[in-house]
């Protein structure tokens, strides 16, 4: 089963749970360990990154600097 999968049948699970003590149990796992991770790494860009990124993409483009889907699964199917 893959991971998006498996996300969605919890979603389910939660959705459908009426214990609500057996939730807050869930829950507060969840809030502690996110609390414990070092999110320091993740910086948000800022407009002008953005914009720059956007740029860069485009231009990429339309050199020919890409891969298509195609490009990619054969790429993978190599992994």
């Amino acid at each position: 089963m893959d991971l998006q999968t498996r996300k969605l049948n919890l979603i389910t699970y939660l959705a459908q749970l009426q214990d609500e003590s057996l939730f807050e149990k869930i829950e507060n796992y969840i809030l502690t360990n996110f609390k414990k991770e070092d999110h320091s790494e993740f910086v948000p860009f800022t407009a002008e990154t953005l914009v720059e990124r956007t740029e860069k993409s485009e231009e990429d483009f339309k050199n020919g600097n890409f891969k298509t889907q195609e490009d990619l699964e054969n790429q993978s199917a190599n992994w």
